[in-house]
């Protein structure tokens, strides 16, 4: 075969035999690896899927688990089912022999199936309710991972997380898929309040999606763009292939980025990608100067915790929180709930907009319900933010 790339690739590799095609991936491996840094078209993909018949889906499913996996356009219960097995395997695989090779290679097997168990852990068990997906599956090196709570099918609300600095999945997918559950519960927790009081003509369902798909920075890089081109580029084939594989039935897409995930955010909004809503916590900025270079079909928030040094440095061209940005402010200071009375708690620092019980959650909870005139900004008009403002 000649050296094709993109979507020629994929036609190419269902045009062979099978044992061909097992033949051609087994010796170029890294052909792959670089379609997937660089993936067709969502809509590439779903026309070329689409155009499979069952055998050849097999096929391809079976030589190439780690493409029908992770390639955005192809259905989200095939690429779960898939990544779901190809985790089981390889943790399997390094059990059984990864560890017996020489001291370094072992060494490095040993942080794989550390971190592969840690994506096992975040999945809970197979009966786990919301039902958690699988969408994202890397496992060499510092590895990806997504994880959604819900149905990405059916959602009419979709939240996905972006996360920023020292964000990796041995060390945090966990933790990170418990936040998009306690957000799940959250956004839940809204929409059957204002159904039961009249603010909504009925139930509405969300999905909340725990989202590593890019490697973060640490502290030797956290001062260059690379990391977050690669976070934009993830980003948009992300948004790309939702909107692609809801054809019609749109859902409303919120973007909640942290740190230097905001950053990578930004640079995907400034591009072709669209999405209803963008929070932003603890942002250093990004080339766009203001929301009009942003495509948001809705509302743009940002928040600043006390004591985030982060936040007005425009390390990286621009303050999101500036006045002249445009962005609307949502308080994470803490105050006590208007509607729910409850005591919602502070986020301090630059690591704590995503704990429970603070008034950050509470308010990232409706910008990805599309209720962002009732989030707080800490000022005297959030007396005023009941469910009135919704009848």
């Amino acid at each position: 075969m000649t050296r094709t790339t993109g979507v020629s690739l994929l036609h190419a590799l269902t045009a062979m035999p099978p044992t061909a095609v097992t033949d051609y991936v087994e010796e170029n491996p890294q052909l792959l690896r670089a379609l997937l840094e660089a993936p067709p078209a969502a809509t590439q993909v779903s026309g070329w899927w689409a155009g499979l018949d069952d055998t050849a889906r097999r096929s391809m499913t079976a030589v190439a688990p780690e493409l029908i996996g992770n390639l955005d356009g192809i259905p989200y219960a095939v690429r779960n089912d898939v990544n779901r097995r190809e985790l089981r395997s390889t943790i399997r695989e390094l059990e059984l022999h990864g560890l017996d090779a020489g001291r370094a290679v072992a060494a490095q097997n040993l942080n794989r199936l550390q971190m592969l168990y840690s994506i096992a852990d975040a999945l809970g068990p197979a009966a786990a309710n919301p039902p958690r997906s699988l969408l994202t599956l890397d496992t060499l090196d510092e590895g990806k991972a997504t994880i959604v709570l819900g149905d990405l099918d059916t959602a009419d609300y979709v939240s996905y997380l972006i996360p920023g600095m020292f964000i990796t999945v041995s060390g945090n997918v966990v933790e990170w898929t418990d936040t998009a559950a306690r957000l799940y519960d959250e956004q839940v927790s809204w929409l059957s309040l204002l159904a039961e009081a009249g603010a909504a003509t009925e139930v509405e369902t969300v999905a909340t999606v725990a989202w590593i798909g890019y490697q973060t920075p640490h502290l030797l890089n956290v001062g260059s763009l690379d990391l977050a081109y690669e976070g934009r580029d993830a980003i948009a084939a992300t948004i790309d292939g939702l909107q692609t594989l809801r054809g019609d039935d749109q859902p409303f897409v919120s973007l909640l980025a942290h740190s230097y995930g905001s950053t990578a955010a930004l640079m995907a909004l400034e591009q072709s990608t669209t999405v209803d809503a963008l929070a932003m916590m603890g942002s250093p900025g990004s080339p766009a100067q203001s929301i009009r270079d942003l495509n948001v079909r809705g509302e743009v928030f940002v928040a600043e915790a006390a004591w985030d040094p982060i936040p007005n440095s425009s390390f990286f061209g621009s303050d999101p929180g500036a006045s002249e940005y445009g962005a609307q402010v949502m308080s994470v200071a803490g105050a006590v709930d208007v509607i729910t009375n409850r005591m919602l708690a502070s986020s301090m620092g630059h690591n704590e907009y995503f704990s429970p019980g603070t008034e950050s959650m509470r308010n990232l909870a409706l910008i990805g319900i599309d209720k962002g005139e009732l989030v707080t900004d800490g000022s005297q008009r959030d007396a005023g933010r009941t469910l009135a403002l919704l009848r």
